[in-house]
């Protein structure tokens, strides 16, 4: 559905990223799928269900704010 991929490049120091996507599952839900870590590496990844659209939107909007704010950016 949509994807939102950041970037941190902090001096010598590895890439990292963070990605945020939102997707209907089988069951008319809409999961909110958050993957970070090193780049190059598999990182670490959560999943999150909500009910309907406008709460996943909301939970993804205030995870993407929250790494823009700690020097993320868009990719």
């Amino acid at each position: 559905m949509a994807t939102c991929l950041l970037y941190n490049q902090i001096q010598n120091r590895r890439s990292r990223f963070y990605r945020i996507e939102l997707a209907l599952n089988l069951f008319s839900e809409v999961s909110v799928l958050r993957e970070w870590g090193i780049a190059g590496s598999n990182g670490q990844s959560t999943i999150n269900i909500y009910d309907n659209l406008r709460e996943a939107s909301l939970a993804a909007d205030k995870h993407r704010n929250r790494m823009l704010k700690r020097g993320y950016a868009r990719g």
